[in-house]
Formats: C-alpha cells, sequence, structure tokens
C-alpha cells in the first residue's frame, strides 16, 4: 500500500511519516516551505491547481492524508481570501487529483468546526463554526465527503510533542522554555479544550487505516482543560517552577478571535476500534521519559 502524505513537514505530517513509514510499503510526503532532506520529501504548493493535480496523478497513491491547512486561527481571520485558498481551495486541488487515482482521502481537521453551543460533542453533532478557520475547514470537510471519494475526517485539537528544529512551539513546548529560562509564563486561564498528544494520533491513524474504517472521527486527548491548568500540569511533571506561571484571560490578549471552548468526546474511536487517547498527565509522563531518553 501506497501512502501519499500532503503537509508531511508539519508537526502532525512530520510524525505520521515517521511512524507508517515502519508499517506500510510505500510512504511519500509533500512540504511547502520546510525543506525536508529525504528521498520521499517532495515540494508541492496545494493552491496550484495543476501542479497539485499532476504530483498526484504521478505518483498515484493508494491512500492521501491531507494534513496541510492555513497555519493559525488569527490569520485566518484577518485574511479570509488566504483562508480560502489555502485550505479550501487546496483541499480542493487535492481531491480532483485523488479523484483521478481513486484514492482514499484521510483529511485533518479541527474541533474548530463544532463552536461552542454544547457540553460535549460527538462526530453526531452538526457543526457550528464561529472562526474562519473552523468555516473553512468545515468547507474543505464538506468537499471530501461530497467528493464521492473513500474518506476519513479526523478532527483534533491543541496537539502536542516534542517537536523538530523547524516547527514552531506548542504549548507544552513553549512552557518548558520559557520555565527553563526561569522566565514568567502567562496562561490564559478561560480558554479550555481536549489537547491531543501527537503521538497517539498518529498511532490512532494507522489503527483506522489498517480497520479500513471511514467516516467522521473525533481523535483528540481525554481531558478538557484550561491553558493555565494545563501549563501548572506541565511544570509539576518536569519539576518547573509552577510559581513563575502567572494566570490571564483571554481578553488581556486582545486576539482577532474569541476561541471556543469546545469539549468533545473521543469515545467512538475507543469503543469501535479500541483506541485509547492519553490525557494530559499521561502524555506529558510519555514525554519525560523520551526526555530523558534522548536528551
Amino acid at each position: 500500500m501506497k501512502i501519499l502524505i500532503i503537509g508531511g513537514s508539519g508537526l502532525i505530517g512530520y510524525n505520521l511519516f515517521q511512524d507508517l513509514k515502519n508499517h506500510f510499503d510505500e510512504i511519500e510526503c509533500t512540504y511547502l516551505k520546510n525543506k525536508i532532506l529525504n528521498k520521499n520529501f517532495y515540494q508541492l504548493d496545494t493552491t496550484n491547481h495543476e501542479n497539485t493535480i499532476e504530483f498526484i496523478k504521478k505518483s498515484n497513491p493508494d491512500i492521501v492524508i491531507h494534513t496541510s491547512a492555513l497555519a493559525g486561527v488569527d490569520l485566518a481571520e484577518k485574511n479570509h481570501h488566504l483562508a480560502d485558498s489555502v485550505t479550501v481551495n487546496g483541499t480542493n486541488n487535492v481531491i480532483e487529483g485523488c479523484k483521478l487515482t481513486q484514492s482514499k482521502i484521510i483529511y485533518v481537521s479541527t474541533t474548530y468546526v463544532y463552536g461552542n453551543k454544547k457540553k460535549i460533542f460527538t462526530e453526531n453533532d452538526e457543526p457550528n463554526p464561529t472562526s474562519y478557520y473552523g468555516k473553512t475547514k468545515y468547507k474543505a470537510e464538506n468537499l471530501i465527503k461530497n467528493s464521492g471519494l473513500s474518506y476519513l475526517i479526523l478532527r483534533t485539537d491543541q496537539p502536542y510533542c516534542w517537536i523538530e528544529k523547524w516547527h514552531k512551539d506548542n504549548s507544552v513546548t513553549r512552557a518548558i522554555k520559557t520555565l527553563k529560562k526561569k522566565e514568567v509564563l502567562k496562561e490564559v486561564k478561560d480558554w479550555s479544550n481536549v489537547p491531543t498528544y501527537v503521538p497517539d494520533f498518529t498511532n490512532a491513524t494507522r489503527i483506522l487505516l489498517e480497520n479500513s474504517e471511514v467516516g467522521i472521527f473525533n481523535v483528540t486527548g481525554s481531558d478538557y482543560i484550561d491553558r493555565y491548568s494545563w501549563a501548572l500540569r506541565t511544570a509539576e511533571i518536569f519539576s518547573l517552577e509552577k510559581k513563575l506561571i502567572k494566570s490571564i484571560t483571554s481578553k488581556e490578549l486582545d486576539l482577532p478571535v474569541i476561541r471556543d471552548n469546545t469539549n468533545v468526546s473521543n469515545q467512538k474511536i475507543l469503543k469501535k476500534d479500541g483506541i485509547y487517547m492519553k490525557g494530559i498527565k499521561e502524555g506529558l509522563s510519555d514525554m519525560l521519559k523520551l526526555y530523558k531518553l534522548n536528551f
């Protein structure tokens, strides 16, 4: 089985590559700006209609995992045209390529599609995104659902793990770096989500592939937690100074987008495929073990 990962240099895409290469016959990946010196990686801008279609046609994969989108909730809100071009039109170009090869498409989406009008969302709930970022991801989901192709849509939230040098910091790595420098870390008390440990996400994706699953799955962590409490737990696990962590409100950041407090259930993948997703303490403890082994 041949797999093509669109956006293979990103945090999720690169970790998918590292996992799946050990389980499948052939893996190819694309990157946009962060060049990866590996024979399996190729440069591709998915906003280029002809190049995207031609690349997928030439690759002829059985499965395409589409991880790329416009990164940044606030950037999407400030630049609708860019968000549409990258997330919506880019996805449509990938779909058109997949139609030629009849490839199954796996789309990495977000819990931002749900909005915040319910206590706990499941895959059966109708999305109601409030941010433009969420709206473009939902538009991309609908393009995939209406494509006629076999598909998986994986909705995730706040991915965290150790990063490569070209990756942006996530909430955990930023907290660790800041606290190790003995600097004050300001974290928001009124933002709550279900942070997802990336190795769990890649493992879940692989199992869903092996089980030939289709449809929509919430692939998130098991804990609904605010950013401030998450930082405190990080400091606790990594034996860093909690007193350096200061609680603030989201209003103090004066950002273009008000973040939704979105809680989702990951019970579908547990009950249907036996996939358990770690909570915060377990994910951080696993990161600590890896740190001790590799640093």
